[in-house]
């Protein structure tokens, strides 16, 4: 467990190297939260869930952190509020490297005092502190972003060039459904709202072969998608216009187009890259626009279970959705370039239980009032994503690389 645990903390931090000072405390919304506070917090899971109760020698750096980088865990005491997060001057950067550098001396100690294997208890939960930390890689990102993108000055994380080309036509895969099985199969790491594996009926359906493109996307404005009630859900109208949304999240008018901002900087709109940053209600309204719907999340997880996970993911360096690949079988851009919003509210599977004491509060707590999305994102490191993997978000998120693919019902045979 020792080289896996080096692995996560060191791309973690290589996450960190292009950013200024000032890039570790802005924060722009409640949402999202200064990079020095993820650094902190991934931190702090460790020495809260896994040294003190298993490293009798270790000793906290400063007890005050515990409910400083505390998140959401009412069962371990109390929390700094969220929307503050970013009037923390203190401690410092620097300070704050001290502090991880302290947990990981701490890890490294424990690790190397006994063979910690996968199975056992305190194994699988460092494996989920591991896997804690890589959703946080991904909110770095995706966080700085968004504070970046707030600065008129429009600052690149990096200047790297986002790969284009043209987007395949779309064509709609059958799918025959019937009873499938859902869920993780128990091979490998999965979160608790993944289990228990079940059976549900499928009813024959369509998935579009790819994602929905920033040009397929203008068609929907160009035809007064965002002035159409009846395009709407009552809430996403109401969010729409009480937030003022004329596009997606990031793009820009100018000079009778559209620019983009990126973690490479304010860029052209490509139309042939997938649609990102749009909300859940954008993305139903854009596919009952289109004729179509929104696949359910188990309709995904029966169509893309069983491809290769590849695909544009923060691995590749990119940062940012890019044109589907011509001639792949299969669903293409089913893992990574953005999360695909599914029609399915976040609940609990049958059987579901959540993790025994203060990890409890992990998953099984926000199963209310947010919806699923599937496949990953190009910020989403390709270690931690699975074809069962549920992420959710409250229906009015945007600043996720969230997409869409389209979907609809497949006929039925007749007897």
């Amino acid at each position: 467990m020792l080289a896996p645990f080096r692995a996560v903390r060191q791309a973690t931090e290589a996450l960190c190297a292009p950013l200024a000072i000032e890039d570790y405390i802005v924060q722009g919304m409640a949402d999202v939260s200064p990079t020095k506070w993820h650094l902190a917090h991934t931190s702090w899971f460790f020495e809260i869930f896994v040294l003190e109760p298993h490293l009798d020698s270790y000793r906290p750096l400063d007890e005050r952190y515990r409910a400083l980088f505390n998140s959401y865990y009412n069962g371990v005491g109390p929390q700094f509020p969220r929307p503050q997060r970013g009037h923390l001057s203190r401690p410092t950067v620097q300070e704050v490297y001290a502090y991880r550098a302290h947990v990981d001396k701490g890890m490294i100690a424990l690790l190397e005092s006994r063979d910690v294997e996968p199975e056992s208890e305190l194994g699988a939960v460092v494996l989920l502190g591991l896997n804690h930390e890589q959703q946080h890689q991904e909110l770095i990102l995706t966080d700085l972003k968004y504070n970046l993108g707030l600065n008129p000055l429009r600052p690149a994380y990096h200047a790297r060039p986002i790969p284009g080309g043209a987007a395949p036509a779309l064509r709609l895969a059958e799918f025959a459904g019937g009873l499938v099985d859902i869920g993780h199969d128990g091979r490998g790491f999965a979160f608790d709202n993944e289990q228990p594996r079940h059976q549900t009926y499928l009813g024959p359906f369509r998935l579009a072969s790819r994602l929905v493109t920033n040009g397929e996307y203008c068609e929907f404005i160009e035809a007064g998608g965002y002035r159409r009630p009846d395009l709407w859900l009552s809430e996403g109208w109401l969010a729409m216009q009480t937030q003022g949304w004329p596009a997606p999240l990031y793009w820009e008018a100018h000079d009778g187009g559209w620019r983009l901002f990126t973690l490479s900087g304010l860029q052209p709109l490509d139309p042939e890259a997938p649609v990102a940053h749009v909300s859940y209600y954008e993305a139903d309204a854009f596919a009952r626009w289109a004729g179509k719907r929104l696949p359910t999340e188990q309709e995904w997880e029966h169509a893309v279970g069983g491809q290769p996970l590849e695909g544009n993911l923060m691995d590749s360096g990119v940062l940012h959705p890019v044109p589907a690949a011509a001639g792949r079988e299969g669903l293409g851009q089913a893992i990574g370039d953005v999360w695909e919003w599914t029609a399915s509210a976040y609940l609990p599977y049958p059987g579901f239980r959540p993790l025994a004491g203060g990890l409890g509060e992990y998953n099984g707590k926000f199963m209310m009032s947010q919806m699923v999305l599937r496949g990953g994102s190009c910020a989403t490191p390709l270690s931690h994503i699975r074809t069962s993997y549920r992420n959710f978000f409250p229906p009015s998120a945007r600043w996720q690389f969230s997409g869409i693919r389209l979907a609809e019902d497949g006929e039925r045979p007749t007897r």
